[in-house]
């Protein structure tokens, strides 16, 4: 049987990104990008347990500027996960599903994202 004649369904290069749809990718990415965080917790746990020299040389990757931008990417993963979960738990009682709602809420979640980044962020510096 050929197939050659039938037409290709319409693929994401197709559509243009929404607001919900990048939320929804960056919502299972993040999810990915908390639990790959955690192997510098497990190291720093580690490092703790074998003594000072180990917990100083990972605090010296650790605090190296790409150490501080990676765990600076993972605080803002980890917020943006809850806030975003949390919308989600909105939209499971039924509220904010209207399309006025869904773009308010998600806005607000990536906004606190950021301004609690920079909170925690700021505290440390």
């Amino acid at each position: 049987m050929a197939t050659d004649n039938r037409p290709l369904s319409p693929h994401l290069q197709v559509y243009r990104p929404q607001l919900t749809s990048v939320l929804s990718i960056s919502h299972r990415l993040t999810g990915v990008l908390l639990s790959l965080g955690l192997i510098p917790v497990v190291l720093w746990t580690l490092a703790v347990a074998s003594g000072p020299e180990a917990y100083g040389a990972l605090m010296n990757i650790l605090g190296s500027v790409p150490g501080l931008v990676l765990l600076a990417a993972w605080t803002f993963a980890l917020f943006f996960h809850l806030l975003n979960g949390i919308r989600h738990l909105f939209w499971d009682a039924g509220w904010l599903l209207d399309l006025r709602g869904a773009y308010a809420s998600g806005w607000i979640a990536l906004v606190l994202a950021l301004v609690l980044t920079i909170a925690v962020w700021g505290g440390l510096a």
